[in-house]
């Protein structure tokens, strides 16, 4: 049935039988082969397909589509295609509604209506409508089908989750029915919802979540591929372009690919974002800080404030924080006892002006604020003193050597940890730390020790994000991180890292031990 649908905006309008490679095939039969006809129950109701651009997604959804709507026996059944914005859902819309129109045997079956984005079957009444969620409502439809289109774009919407709950609700009560979510990789760090699937089909992939009703079908380079940038090797460009040759041109990309080298910063991150599915923050940009590919070695997911207290015989702490549209990010970096690693953990507090002010980001900002690693705190004043507390813990431990600041930072932080005293007196305990090109040997050192395994973090989605938003801008004699002119990806946290670093680096006497009075901190 799928093979003998026409695609219409291909010269001579072949069927897709005739032009599709074999790998179509295999997920169309996937997706229909997991059903059992006696019980009437599908066996793999959810299906998440990650592909790079141009291999013909929006086209095989609408035939997707128009199969089940014709293999659907259930009356006045509703099937959707949910795409984030009109034109996207117009690239389904107008291969599905083509399909039809111009096969004589479907139209006696089915019955388009394309200014209603929507077929109808002629005899059970059921309709398949192709939805644009950013001008029309999903809420109380009842879709036993709904095939998900770009869903990286439905990561940057916060209101996104709550919409695909709706729109897959259905299934409840139509057990034959299934979910299917298309998508290239998002052009920034992934978000939201799209996060939320990347994560657990990849935990499916990967044996460490076990499903029996969920089937991804993930186009991705292996992880020694990645770490060797060996993506960006035009021989390896089939990993991720199932239809090379085909669907896919290859010397456009090779054509491609020159065009962004030639673009400068950032631009070659978002070729290899949407065709060669490399994911933003993997160390992709041209321009980004070497570091950031090198973060996944540093994982140690036993961290937390408390352990890092307990496994360390010395601790620094860095903050930076800017403007009212900036994170305050604390970093604290302790030196293991045995081993002498350094030991990392950071968080972050954000006003309500930046939350305000940055909007774009809120999708981001909440799913790092459900993980504890941003606070959102309602007047400015709270954000300092939360700070201050973190730094009061430490500091009780009787592990602090040093606390390095920003010298044109904010001069209420200064004054708040005078009350804890720390300050440029007192033990000379409150540091000035050098910006720009002066941290420029914090930063490789956090590097090679990324490199070595000398250096341990938690794993945290938001220095995850910041490492991936850092821009290394070269001076006359170094270089220094910088974050992109958009002011959106931001990096504070990060940076409060480095002043740690900086201060760790001038190798710290080990402290006696804990203090008497210290007790665990509250700050996982």
């Amino acid at each position: 049935m799928f093979k003998s649908l026409k695609v219409m905006d291909v010269a001579g309008t072949p069927t897709f039988g005739e032009i599709c490679d074999q790998w179509v095939f295999d997920f169309v039969a996937a997706i229909f082969g997991a059903y059992d006809a006696e019980s009437g129950r599908r066996l793999i109701n959810e299906f998440f397909l990650l592909i790079s651009k141009k291999n013909g997604k929006s086209t095989i959804a609408a035939g997707i589509m128009v199969t089940a709507l014709i293999r659907n026996w259930r009356n006045l059944n509703e099937l959707i295609i949910l795409a984030p914005t009109i034109e996207i859902a117009k690239n389904s819309a107008d291969p599905a509604m083509g399909m039809v129109q111009n096969d004589e045997e479907l139209l006696t079956i089915l019955k388009p209506i394309p200014h209603e984005r929507t077929i109808e079957h002629r005899v059970t009444k059921a309709k398949l409508k192709i939805v644009a969620a950013d001008s029309e409502t999903v809420g109380g439809k009842k879709a036993g089908f709904v095939l998900i289109d770009e869903l990286w774009l439905f990561g940057k919407s916060a209101k996104a989750e709550d919409m695909l709950r709706e729109a897959t609700g259905g299934l409840a009560s139509r057990k034959e029915g299934f979910v299917v979510a298309l998508s290239t990789m998002s052009n920034e760090p992934p978000v939201g919802v799209f996060k939320q699937w990347l994560k657990r089909f990849r935990d499916i992939r990967d044996g460490l979540i076990v499903s029996r009703r969920s089937l991804g079908i993930l186009y991705e380079f292996p992880k020694a591929m990645l770490e060797s940038k060996a993506y960006e090797q035009p021989g390896n460009f089939y990993v991720t372009n199932p239809s090379l040759g085909g669907a896919v041109d290859e010397q456009f990309l090779l054509d491609k690919l020159e065009e962004e080298r030639g673009k400068g910063r950032g631009s070659l991150a978002g070729f290899f974002a949407k065709h060669l599915n490399v994911e933003i923050g993997q160390g992709t940009r041209s321009d980004g800080w070497a570091g950031a590919a090198l973060w996944p070695r540093g994982v140690d997911l036993t961290l937390t404030l408390e352990t890092l207290l307990l496994r360390c015989e010395v601790v620094t702490v860095g903050i930076d924080g800017g403007g009212l549209d900036d994170l305050l990010g604390i970093a604290v970096i302790g030196r293991e006892k045995d081993t002498k690693r350094w030991l990392g953990w950071a968080r972050a507090f954000i006003s309500p002006e930046g939350l305000e002010r940055r909007q774009a980001n809120r999708t981001a900002y909440d799913g790092f604020n459900d993980a504890g690693e941003l606070v959102y705190v309602e007047t400015l004043p709270q954000d300092v003193a939360a700070l201050v507390e973190v730094v009061a813990q430490v500091k009780a431990s009787g592990l602090l050597a040093k606390v390095g600041v920003d010298p044109a930072g904010l001069g209420v932080i200064v004054d708040a940890l005078a009350e804890i005293e720390i300050t440029t007196e007192t033990d000379d305990n409150l540091i000035g730390v050098r910006q720009g090109f002066g941290l420029m040997g914090a930063i490789k050192t956090i590097e090679r020790k990324l490199a070595d395994g000398s250096f341990k973090h938690p794993n945290q989605a938001l220095m995850s994000w910041c490492a991936g938003n850092a821009i290394v801008q070269p001076t006359p004699t170094g270089m220094r991180i910088v974050r992109d002119e958009s002011g959106f990806g931001k990096i504070d946290p990060l940076m409060a890292l480095f002043d740690a670093a900086a201060l760790m680096a001038l190798n710290p006497e080990a402290r006696d031990g804990f203090s008497k009075d210290y007790q665990l901190p509250v700050w996982g």
